[in-house]
Parts: structure tokens; sequence; C-alpha cells
């Protein structure tokens, strides 16, 4: 149940408790008012009976047509009372309707009086009409204030949602206080988290300087550490020596390449690729042994050199981490690359690719940056990397790629170009 309705719920349930109880209470109020008037009433006519009767006045002329002597329609607890000398009233249905009735002791038998109290009850029951029509509007009225007042509240929190998941998908400039008005606990929350935002932010932008920073910085130095290392003599020592340089200098040029796609300064040259073709040319550029299976080719649109990137990372990732023979099957739009070793670890997983991160303990086999090029390119052409552990073993990466649209294909000799 969504937060507007478990407001509107709860106010729908209390109001109507609450009409409800002033209803009873005000029903329970005028008719002790009634029943209080109809008794006095007759008290006060049998008052005047008695008194008739004493000084030997007809009973049933005048106003005081109601009273009679012993009669047969009294109703027994009353004729009883008067029996013990005592007078009494009593509300009581009879072969007339319902009445008041009053009696007392008189020589030779009962007096009593009947007040008819049908108009009573008639009073009573418009009175009853007209709660229940004040209960109905009332909690209709207080149903939709709270409804009203529910969904603003549901509309806000929503507002935040959507801002929060946009910040979640990296637009950390995203505010929420510029969607969300008033100065309530809502409001408090947008605050609360406009301020983590722009926290996340600085400290995101931080992150991408220093990368950018150590990058453009190393690159000098080994520049001359390269053409150095080029200038040793022939032999192992030099060819170990030139090995570790070569090592370093992708790493920064990877760094570089992380910088550019942090700073969204990346733009995707798009084009119709004939995927078979394409995959098989990547496999054939990494020199790895992979197995290649196609179930069904297809014409996507998408940047070739970036591609390339994207499965030579995955390729180069199973190649290093995983074991037995590497798996790539072209399904359609989807390209899915598998090994037979232990599989992504769970923070992978759970949190994605992460910088400086491997799946291996020595991290001589890799400094953690080819999954997270290859999430980043692929954000930049618009498809889809998932990255799941298969059924049986090994880890499965998934990459999705948007079809191409109706167009000539493009030539796999000149990627880019239309």
């Amino acid at each position: 149940m969504t937060l507007r309705r478990q407001i509107a719920t709860a106010v729908a349930a209390i109001s109507v408790l609450v009409a409800v109880a002033v209803g009873l209470l005000v029903h329970q109020a005028m008719v002790r008012q009634h029943v209080d008037q109809a008794r006095g009433s007759a008290l006060t006519t049998l008052d005047a009976a008695l008194g008739a009767y004493q000084r030997g006045e007809d009973l049933t002329g005048g106003g005081r047509r109601h009273a009679a002597l012993d009669d047969p329609a009294l109703p027994g607890r009353l004729r009883t009372l008067a029996a013990q000398e005592r007078r009494g009233s009593l509300l009581a249905q009879g072969p007339e309707g319902e009445s008041m009735w009053a009696a007392g002791a008189v020589r030779g038998g009962v007096l009593s009086v009947r007040l008819d109290f049908a108009q009573d009850r008639r009073a009573i029951a418009d009175l009853d009409r007209i709660i229940l029509i004040t209960v109905t509007a009332s909690v209709f009225t207080t149903v939709l204030v709270g409804v009203l007042v529910a969904d603003r509240i549901s509309r806000r929190l929503r507002r935040a949602a959507t801002a929060a998941r946009g910040i979640a998908a990296g637009r950390t400039d995203t505010r929420i206080g510029e969607l969300v008005d008033g100065r309530d606990e809502v409001a408090d929350l947008a605050a609360a988290v406009d301020l983590m935002s722009r926290e996340l932010h600085r400290r995101l932008e931080d992150e991408q300087r220093f990368t950018a920073d150590v990058a453009h910085e190393l690159r000098t130095p080994l520049t001359g550490l390269v053409t150095a290392a080029e200038l040793l003599p022939p032999g192992r020592p030099t060819q170990l020596v030139q090995n570790r340089v070569q090592a370093l200098r992708g790493l920064v040029e990877d760094l570089l390449e992380v910088s550019r796609l942090d700073a969204d300064a990346e733009l995707p040259d798009l084009s119709a690729v004939p995927l078979e073709r394409a995959v098989r040319r990547t496999v054939a550029l990494t020199g790895l042994d992979v197995a290649v299976e196609v179930a069904a080719d297809a014409s996507v649109r998408t940047d070739l050199r970036r591609l390339d990137r994207i499965l030579g990372n995955l390729l180069l990732n199973a190649d290093r981490h995983g074991g037995g023979t590497i798996e790539l099957r072209v399904d359609g739009h989807r390209i899915t690359v598998r090994d037979h070793g232990p599989g992504f670890p769970d923070e992978l997983l759970r949190d994605g690719p992460q910088r400086f991160r491997t799946s291996v303990r020595e991290r001589g086999r890799g400094h953690g940056l080819g999954l997270t090029i290859a999430q980043g390119h692929t954000r930049v052409i618009g498809a889809t990397l998932t990255f799941t552990n298969h059924p049986t073993a090994g880890a499965l990466a998934t990459l999705t790629l948007p079809p191409a649209p109706d167009q000539a294909e493009t030539s796999l000799e000149h990627p880019g170009t239309a």
C-alpha cells in the first residue's frame, strides 16, 4: 500500500470512528431528553389527575383525557408499583403504540395516565437522519481533504525519489530542493539530500581531477622513460624493464581514458555495423583463443572503435581472471562473454566495476580499470553492460547494443564513417 493510500485510509478510519461516536452521543442525549420530558409531563399530568380524582371530577374530559382508573393496558410493572403505594413512570409499547405511562394508587384502584410518545419518536428519527447526513458529509469532506493532503505529500516524495534516483545514476548536479516546496519534514529531507548530493558531486570532481592530473603529470616523464628504455643494450634485464615501462604506459593511458569518461568528454561516432563481422574482427585483434557462436546476427548502431574497446577488455578480463575456454555468443543485439573460472566477486556483482580493484588477490595481474573503461564506453554508446555469474561456473558479461535504423551498413575497414 502506498503512503497516499495509508494516509487516506487512516484519515477515513479515524473520521468514521469520530463521526459515529459523536452521532451516537448526540442520539443518546436526544433520546434521554425526550424521555425525560415525556416522563415529567406524564408525572405532572398524573398529579393533576390525582387532584381531580380526589375532587370527584370527571377524568375523561378536557386535557385529562389520557387519565384512566384501572386501565387494562397499564404495564404490569407500574401496576405492581402502584399496589405498593408508590408512584412511577414507564416508557412502554402498547396496543396504541409507544407511550409514556405514569401511575399511582388511589382508593379503589390504580389511577394512570398515558402520553403518546409517537411524536417524540418521530422527532428522534428526524434527528437521526440529520445526524446520518451530517456524519456522511463530514466523513466525505474529511476523507477528501486527507486524500488531497496525502497526494501532495506523496507527490513531493515521488519528486524527491525521482531526483535521488537521478543522483544515484550519476547526475550529481540534480537538486531536490528545487522540486519540493514547503517548510515541513519533506523539505528538510530534500535539503539534506541536496547537501549530500553537493558533497558527493564535489568529491567526485576532486577524484576525477586527481585522476586526470596524475595521468597528465606521469605522461611526460613516462615518455622519457620509454625512450631511455629503448636505448638500453639488448638483454634479459632490458626486456624486463621495457615490459614494465610498457605496462606503466598502458596504465597511464587507461587513467587518461577513465578521466575523459568521467568528465563526459567523449562523444560517440555512431554508425550501422553488422555485429557478427565486428565481433570476429575484435576477437582477431585480441589474439586470444575464443570460441565464437552466432545464434542470430543483427545490424547495430554503435561506435566500432568503442565496441572494440569494450569487447577487448571483456575478453582480456576473462583471459586474466577466468579459466578454460572463453565463450563469446552473439544473439541478435546481445553479446555474452563467459569464462569458466571462479566467477565475478560478490562486491563487483553488488557495486559494479571499481577502479583499482581486481578479482584476484595478487595485484600484479591487472590494475582493475578494464571493466571500468568497458562500462564507461558502454554508457557513451547508449548500450547496457551487466555482470552475473553463470549458474554452473564462470563469469558472464552481457552487452546489449541498440539496433541500427534502416540504412547502409558501414565498412569495417573504416569504422565511424557512414
